[in-house]
């Protein structure tokens, strides 16, 4: 036991095994449908959190982007929907029936041929992890190659996110334009508006998170972790003992940018639409924010960050719909300035320590001094003996006294 114990605490899986009983066990026996369903939407965001930890907590390299990456998982994943939700007998009143009701508004006659991979689940799954990491490989390829990096870096993956939103909407005609991509319904026949749907996609929203984190983790106790974080510290440092320092921050991005997309794609099997709005500038510094609130440097927190923020989203915009906004603010503002390592600094600062003194105390109380050592004999400056010194004799068990 003593053993499971320490390996818990070693490797951190006692903090994830918390939090997969929290939202495994504890949220869906406390919880009506409708809460959980807006738990699931919150856990699709901690997807991006988990990502901004390995990028930003341990590569160094903050990114306002993530919005972009969430956004075309979540566009990848509706495109299939919204293909499958537009057979010909479903849409035989549209002027050409069999494509999406979007296209057919803007007078597209035709489904263009990059919408035709989409037709196929595994396809449309495989786009899921490859595009949006095939962008965000290209973006940091180009950047960190050149070794720009720090501001310069985040302001322009904030370009990017202006860039795609503006193509979005203004490419109506095949992206839904500022509507976005709606009226999803069904994956493979299978009705995703459902009670029992919804439960199914919840729970695998929470095992896709858990096995997330546990892979991140892995990595942060690989060597690779442990170069992630010295180049964090000290670039110069690992560049010059041999390491190609921009390919570790190509693979943080894309592994961000990866772990973003899965969580958009889910967003659209949970809510079942997707949105520009979730692409563009702000919410991309949300995202940054749950990071921040939950701690940069762990995985769990993260997932609370994302959790608490939007929970408080809710709350106040509930009970406060003309104040909300301000309360988020001071939300923020307030955990950052008590808190600059997020809850989980919170932990380590004012929990662990507790829990550790509690343990000593017990420990100590158990134990009782043994009564067959010696006291100590007081040492003393001056010389009797007429004048002889007196020499340091070792005693059992450390105990030090003298002799003539």
């Amino acid at each position: 036991m003593d053993s499971i114990k320490s390996w818990l605490a070693r490797s951190g899986m006692g903090s994830v095994l918390i939090l997969a009983l929290i939202i495994v066990v504890v949220f869906p026996l406390t919880m009506d449908l409708f809460r959980l369903n807006l738990v699931g939407k919150y856990l699709t965001y901690a997807f991006v959190a988990v990502g901004l930890v390995m990028l930003w907590g341990y590569g160094g390299v903050l990114s306002l982007g993530q919005g972009v990456f969430f956004g075309l998982g979540g566009y990848m994943m509706a495109m299939f929907m919204k293909l499958e939700a537009s057979d010909p007998e479903t849409t035989k009143i549209q002027s050409t029936p069999g494509i999406p009701d979007f296209m057919d508004w803007n007078q597209i006659t035709e489904l263009p041929l990059w919408w035709e991979p989409f037709r196929h689940l595994p396809l449309a799954l495989l786009a899921v992890l490859l595009v949006p990491t095939l962008l965000a490989f290209i973006i940091s390829f180009a950047m960190f190659r050149r070794r720009v990096g720090g501001v310069y870096f985040a302001i322009i993956t904030q370009a990017v996110c202006l860039i795609l939103t503006v193509l979005i909407v203004g490419q109506q005609g095949y992206t839904g334009g500022v509507n976005g991509i709606t009226d999803l319904k069904t994956i493979l026949g299978w009705d995703t508006r459902t009670d029992e749907a919804k439960y199914i996609l919840y729970f695998l929203n929470a095992g896709l998170l858990i096995a997330s984190i546990l892979l991140c983790r892995w990595i942060q106790l690989s060597k690779l972790g442990t170069l992630l974080l010295a180049m964090r510290d000290k670039e110069d440092r690992v560049r010059f003992s041999g390491y190609d320092v921009s390919m570790f921050k190509v693979f943080a991005f894309c592994l961000a940018a990866m772990l973003s997309a899965i969580g958009g794609a889910m967003f659209v099997l949970q809510v079942g639409f997707m949105s520009p709005s979730l692409v563009g500038i702000v919410p991309s510094i949300e995202m940054v924010i749950f990071a921040a609130v939950g701690g940069r440097m762990s995985l769990v927190g993260a997932v609370y960050g994302a959790l608490l923020v939007n929970f408080g989203k809710t709350y106040f915009s509930e009970s406060f719909p003309d104040l909300w906004l301000f309360l988020m603010a001071a939300l923020f503002i307030g955990v950052v300035l008590a808190f600059p390592n997020g809850l989980a600094g919170l932990y380590e600062s004012h929990v662990k320590p507790r829990l550790g003194k509690r343990k000593q105390m017990s420990a100590g109380g158990d134990s009782t001094p043994s009564s067959d050592i010696p006291p100590a004999t007081p040492l003393h400056s001056g010389a009797p003996h007429g004048g002889k010194p007196l020499a340091r004799t070792a005693l059992p068990d450390g105990v030090q006294g003298t002799s003539a």
